[in-house]
């Protein structure tokens, strides 16, 4: 007994040093064959495609050892540069890598919808005439095996000083990659289901290090492969052992899937093997190859084996473990029996006794992940009158991928990609167009909403260079409400496409080399007020809607230089008559409007700040009648009076009147309304229009049908109940998104200077949107993160090193953020009533001391709430509320951890009271013990092909 349980305490400590190595792969497997065999088919047929990075354009080899093709990234990506390792001595697929010291996001796009992609199986890429690489076409709805590798090799003899980067996959965080030793081989492989006819690999800098890539290996998987991977779900590897093995590495062609296996040895273990060939069942779900399952492990002196891992310290992580079994000794004709039960942290993982079957390869695995727990472990456990211990031939372990973004809308990411390839366009635009949102495409703003993809809203590609004609693809972003293709060399008509755009607000053509005429359905629009359309400087185009008519030069009559006289003057005096009885009439307007107002008060018509706002204008007199007589007050503050109105659809708003009175003025007034029109996102206030009258100020938004944050936090809001603990994370990322946008979406970013609760507006869902940009500043440059300015903002939301160095930056909206969020978590004010103004992070700070989260949440919450996401959302918060700002995460990162946070809840939230344990789903006795999600192949696939 007493060598039992050492030997299980010896185990854990060596797998707990084996999965903190788990990316440590050594050089040596790459230059190595564990196994023998040669392919009896070429790896084209086989569909796969492996991208060598940073050899030259054009190239491509076999590797002598798989017999695998790989060919040149070039294709591939368009940015980035080659980089060679000095070793001679590695494989030549690792002797060259591509890095990015330029953009933050670069990706590299496969399939055939890739924007360098000819719609064909084969590429034949313009730098090599003649040369043709054969890709596989990445098919909606299939499933792959996607693996990117990294090898440093010291390549710029800096030996790897913070270099560390994310990988993503698509829209959606993959991995880091943190590189602790120059010679490793860095593997990271996700299983995924593409959900488009591409995938993207995309490297982030994180401001650590240059990210870099050695290669990219893409494998075919039948759909029926790997269950638990789905459309809604991507796999990562955490890792995969071949049990028994003493040493080395399997992958192609021993594994004709291209996995790659790691031996795993221990002391405390015994290695079986045979000669005899493992067979896979008719419908297998894993096709583990023979040469794996040939090799297995059994405890010395032991009646069980025992596997033991850690999370990912920071990371809320949900494991796919995999158990590859097979009875690899016969038994036949011996008084001896193998049969043991699986336990998976002490509760009965599957259902019934496992008893292997012989040269049969079986698996036992989960189709949904395992509960939280802050470690785990997996006991084999054999039965008191079982005469042989447990055995294990192979071990996978899986993560789930993060997929809190969500894809662009496919037709305009189809669009977009049609756009850059038609006009070349050479910015870093890569990647998904709108998502995630701190990467979106210069140029672009895009709509975000909890039930459908990001849309693309407005395209930019003023003074772009742009040459040809208009590309009828513009016609196909249905959601696009503003166009501007000025000052390029654009020839050609204008499609008549583009009237189809129902939700077009500007066309500006301005400073081009277009000819014909407009058509007429623009024309009409523009007409009936639907549309801005700007069509000056094109001198060969007729914005008349008819044909254009050039008279022949031999019939062109000579005019008298009297006539030109006339014409020229008669509009002029128009044009004056016209403008003289407006300001006659907008005077009397004015003075009748404001009569009780000193007129030397008065605030004048912004004439040197004039806005340009392609939003709608409102009068003061329309104002009036959609607040009936500004009857319904909502609320005060700084600016002015906030009154509820309806507009003539119904529709509810909000009107921000500014008064005379009021501590912000014309410049605060003039900053909103300019911030508002050029952001664009869910989780920020809309602004549907503005006031701009003599004497009159107004900005009218959407309106809040539930007030603020603060209300309900303070019992102000007409509810009966309070926020639940979900209701108030949902809150927290909502806004978490918004400040994210206003810091890395918009350009240049922007600071909200006064983010608190009451800024915080909640929707008839409880959705929240972040108000108020009066306050907001813009940096003066990506590099430039600091702007001195005077202290403004709200006591206890407000940034103690900006008060101290009067230097703002996006990280004092991040402590006002940690306040909020602090707010939400205990249901006080920042200034913690009856302690003598103590701030309420020092008072969370010093009832944390004692190690109990209960004591600072709000007990309007009841207990009703999972204690680690709490404790989780606390250590967010304090982080951002730390005294140095570079101490504080940036909201990017925030948002991250928060909808970690929603997955523990809602871990907890599914669980019900089964103490956090998902149902059993597998087709298993129901009178077996309580389970976690768990299948076994061959209950599945009975009767099993003998």
């Amino acid at each position: 007994m007493n060598d039992a349980l050492l030997c299980s305490a010896m185990a854990i400590a060596y797998i707990q040093k084996k999965m903190d190595s788990r990316f440590w792969w050594p050089i040596l497997f790459a230059l190595t064959m564990a196994s023998p065999g040669a392919l009896s088919q070429s790896t084209d047929a086989l569909g796969f495609l492996s991208i060598d990075c940073g050899i030259e354009p054009g190239s491509s080899y076999v590797d002598p050892l798989t017999n695998i093709s790989y060919v040149s990234d070039a294709g591939f990506i368009d940015t980035g540069v080659n980089r060679n390792i000095s070793s001679d001595s590695l494989s030549p697929k690792l002797r060259t890598l591509r890095a990015f010291p330029n953009g933050t996001r670069n990706c590299y796009t496969q399939g055939r919808s890739h924007p360098w992609a000819r719609p064909q199986i084969s590429l034949n890429l313009d730098y090599a005439p003649g040369y043709t690489i054969r890709s596989p076409v990445v098919a909606r709805g299939s499933k792959y095996l996607l693996r990117a590798l990294f090898l440093y090799g010291n390549y710029d003899g800096l030996d790897g000083q913070l270099l560390a980067f994310d990988l993503h996959f698509g829209v959606n965080y993959w991995d880091s990659v943190s590189v602790a030793d120059s010679t490793f081989f860095y593997v990271k492989e996700t299983i995924t289901v593409a959900t488009a006819g591409y995938l993207s690999v995309c490297l982030v800098n994180t401001g650590t290090g240059t990210p870099f890539i050695s290669g990219i290996d893409l494998r075919p998987l039948k759909p029926v492969l790997y269950p638990a991977a789905n459309k809604g779900r991507s796999l990562v590897l955490f890792n995969r052992w071949n049990l028994g093995m003493e040493s080395g590495y399997l992958w192609y062609p021993a594994d004709p899937l291209d996995r790659f296996w790691g031996s795993w040895s221990f002391p405390g273990w015994n290695y079986v093997s045979t000669n005899s060939t493992v067979r896979n069942l008719p419908q297998d779900l894993f096709q583990v190859p023979s040469v794996v399952m040939q090799t297995a492990v059994t405890p010395i002196n032991s009646s069980s084996i025992l596997i033991t891992w850690d999370p990912l310290p920071g990371a809320v992580n949900q494991f796919f473990p995999i158990l590859h079994i097979s009875e690899i000794l016969d038994l036949a004709g011996t008084n001896q029996s193998r049969q043991f039960n699986i336990y998976v942290n002490g509760i009965h993982w599957l259902g019934d006794v496992m008893t292997p079957e012989y040269l049969y390869s079986d698996a036992v695995y989960s189709l949904l992940p395992f509960p939280s727990s802050p470690t785990y472990n997996i006991s084999l456990e054999a039965l008191s009158n079982s005469t042989l211990p447990p055995i294990l031939n192979a071990f996978e372990l899986y993560v789930t991928m993060s997929n809190t973004s969500v894809p662009s809308d496919v037709g305009d990411v189809d669009a977009m990609t049609v756009i850059k390839e038609w006009y070349r366009i050479q910015r870093n635009w890569m990647g998904d167009p709108c998502s995630p949102s701190a990467f979106v495409w210069d140029g672009l703003n895009c709509t975000y909403s909890l039930s459908n993809s990001p849309r693309v809203t407005a395209l930019n590609l003023s003074s772009s260079g742009l040459t040809g004609e208009i590309t009828k693809s513009v016609a196909s972003f249905s959601a696009l409400q503003y166009l501007d293709l000025s000052y390029n060399n654009l020839t050609g008509q204008i499609p008549d496409e583009l009237a189809n755009l129902s939700s077009l607000k500007l066309l500006d053509l301005t400073g081009n080399l277009l000819n014909g005429s407009v058509p007429s359905n623009l024309l009409e629009m523009a007409q009936n007020g639907l549309l801005t359309l700007r069509l000056d400087g094109n001198p060969h185009l007729c914005n008349n809607g008819t044909l254009c008519n050039v008279m022949p030069v031999a019939k062109k009559k000579k005019i008298s230089t009297p006539v030109i006289v006339i014409l020229c003057i008669v509009p002029v005096l128009i044009l004056l008559a016209v403008i003289i009885i407006v300001w006659k009439v907008r005077k009397t307007q004015g003075l009748r409007k404001g009569s009780s107002v000193d007129p030397y008060n008065a605030f004048p018509k912004q004439t040197n700040n004039v806005l340009q706002l392609e939003n709608r204008q409102f009068t003061y007199m329309e104002l009036q009648n959609i607040t009936n007589n500004f009857q319904k007050i909502l609320g005060k503050g700084g600016f002015g009076f906030v009154f509820h109105g309806h507009l003539e659809d119904g529709i509810q708003v909000a009107v921000k009147m500014l008064s005379q009175s009021s501590s912000q003025g014309t410049k605060e007034f003039l900053a909103e309304a300019q911030h508002l029109t050029r952001v664009h996102h869910r989780n920020l206030v809309s602004f549907i229009g503005y006031c701009n009258e003599v004497n009159h100020l107004a900005l009218v938004y959407e309106f809040m049908s539930q007030g603020t944050v603060q209300d309900h936090l303070r019992g102000r809001a007409n509810n009966a109940r309070a926020l639940t603990w979900r209701q108030r994370l949902h809150i927290a990322i909502d806004a978490a998104q918004g400040l994210e946008y206003l810091h890395k979406g918009c350009k240049p970013p922007l600071v909200h200077r006064d983010v608190k609760s009451g800024n915080i507006l909640l929707s008839e869902t409880l959705g929240a949107k972040i108000a108020d940009f009066g306050l907001s500043k813009a940096f003066l440059s990506e590099t430039n993160s600091h702007i001195s300015t005077l202290v403004v903002g709200t006591p206890g939301y407000l940034d103690p090193e900006y008060c101290n160095t009067f230097q703002l930056s996006e990280k004092s909206d991040v402590y006002s953020f940690g306040v909020v969020l602090l707010e939400l978590i205990t249901g006080l004010p920042p200034i913690v009533p009856g302690t003598e103004n103590v701030h309420l992070a020092q008072w969370v700070l010093q009832r944390l001391d004692k190690g109990n989260i209960e004591d600072v949440v709000d007990p309007r919450l009841e207990g009703e709430y999972d204690i680690n996401c709490v404790w989780k959302c606390a250590d967010i918060a304090l982080k951002c509320t730390a005294e140095r700002s570079q101490q504080r995460s940036n909201m990017t990162e925030v948002a991250m951890q928060l909808k970690e946070s929603l997955e523990l809840e809602n871990s907890y939230y599914n669980s019900g009271t089964n103490q956090n344990l998902y149902s059993e789903i597998s087709n298993v006795s129901s009178n077996s013990a309580p389970e976690i999600g768990v299948s076994r192949m061959t209950e599945i696939f009975e009767p099993k092909v003998r």
